[in-house]
């Protein structure tokens, strides 16, 4: 059964061509994390300038899940992309808090929500590239 996992991709979506949300899966452990943060590189390899982790289905978040979410945090960092964490649970939200992640990565309530702050951040960007 852990072979058929490995295969299992993370589900994710381009929102138009700078954006994408990676869907966290319902125990973000050493496996899933991997498949995570694989994801979030390939989206910014891709040039996407904005990624939204939803944890929507996310129950539980371990140690080493956490580590690989810092992974993925100096990843956007280097790529000088926003990163938003959405739809955690307040278990999760306590947890990231509690270990400082709060202080690297905007939390937002939903994804809509995420989204909507990700277009004033476009918007900001392009605004001051040009």
């Amino acid at each position: 059964m852990a072979e058929t996992l490995t295969c299992v991709p993370v589900r994710s979506r381009s929102v138009g061509s700078t954006a994408a949300v990676v869907y966290a899966s319902d125990y973000l452990n050493k496996l899933s994390g991997e498949r995570i943060e694989r994801e979030c590189r390939l989206q910014l390899e891709a040039g996407r300038r904005a990624l939204v982790i939803n944890f929507r289905d996310t129950e539980l978040v371990n140690s080493i899940g956490v580590s690989i979410l810092l992974g993925v945090i100096d990843a956007a960092e280097e790529a000088c992309a926003k990163l938003i964490f959405s739809d955690a649970s307040p278990q999760t939200v306590e947890l990231f808090e509690m270990l400082g992640l709060t202080r690297l990565v905007t939390l937002a309530s939903t994804e809509e929500e995420a989204l909507a702050s990700l277009t004033e951040f476009a918007q900001g960007a392009y605004g001051s590239g040009h």
